[in-house]
């Protein structure tokens, strides 16, 4: 089978996450499986750090810099945290350099601590119940925990909004951030798992989908530029790059 998006099989939901989670986590999102055979799940680069809860285990879902496919088997449930901007290193105590592209069982970081945070859940065949205790769980874990990490959440702010026209992208955080070049790469290797221009590269792309959901009927050249593309080549080069595929396709 072809693979597919990941947010358009099975069913799919999202809403923020409650009050104790605040501090290091700004979703929770909840994936289940169709009944029958599973295609291939195609995930594009996003920009974002995930715990996730399956099958029983937990599980880091690292930063992507490319497409990953994955394989989940029919009726499976995932329930989701997703880190906000900048704090995934400080909750789980690693670089997110060190987790790029990783699919990492919690176990390898943590160990014994991630057992006892695991054995804390209770099995329940009722879904939201399931949720609300993984809140709470790892709630325990986060309120009061000092994860996030500003400045960089200031420098995803200000990526993901768009510079002005011309602007170099370096210089301008530098500027922003008060800090040397060497300084600002290795902050945002720490906390994104890559430097600014790939940053900046995958939040262009989804600027441009977030754009083309806004505005279906606009054409796709303006649409690139208006999310901050040379032209339409530089969109589909970099769509291909991102996801494999041209943004018609994607669409």
């Amino acid at each position: 089978m072809e693979p597919v998006l990941a947010q358009t099989t099975g069913l799919f939901s999202e809403r923020p996450v409650a009050g104790g989670l605040a501090a290091a986590f700004c979703a929770v999102w909840v994936h289940r499986m169709d009944e029958r055979a599973v295609p291939p799940i195609l995930i594009t680069p996003d920009a974002t750090i995930d715990l996730q809860w399956i099958d029983g285990r937990f599980r880091v879902a690292g930063p992507d810099k490319e497409p990953q496919i994955e394989r989940p088997a029919a009726g499976a449930v995932i329930v989701g945290f997703r880190f906000r901007p900048g704090a995934a290193a400080g909750w789980l105590g690693v670089p997110a350099g060190e987790i790029v592209g990783g699919r990492l069982d919690l176990s390898d970081l943590w160990g014994t601590r991630c057992r006892e945070l695991s054995d804390r859940i209770r099995p329940t065949p009722n879904l939201a119940d399931l949720v609300r205790h993984l809140e709470e769980t790892i709630g325990g874990r986060t309120e009061g925990r000092d994860a996030l990490d500003p400045q960089m959440d200031r420098a995803f702010g200000v990526i993901h909004e768009g510079l002005p026209p011309e602007t170099p992208l370096v210089p301008f955080l530098q500027r922003q951030l008060h800090m040397s070049e060497r300084t600002l790469r290795r902050r945002f290797e720490d906390a994104f798992g890559y430097g600014p221009k790939t940053l900046d590269r995958i939040l262009r792309f989804h600027r441009y989908r977030r754009l083309q959901r806004q505005q279906s009927d606009a054409s796709t050249a303006l649409l690139a530029v208006e999310a901050g593309y040379t032209d339409q080549a530089h969109l589909i080069r970099e769509s291909r790059r991102l996801t494999g595929v041209t943004p018609s396709a994607l669409a």
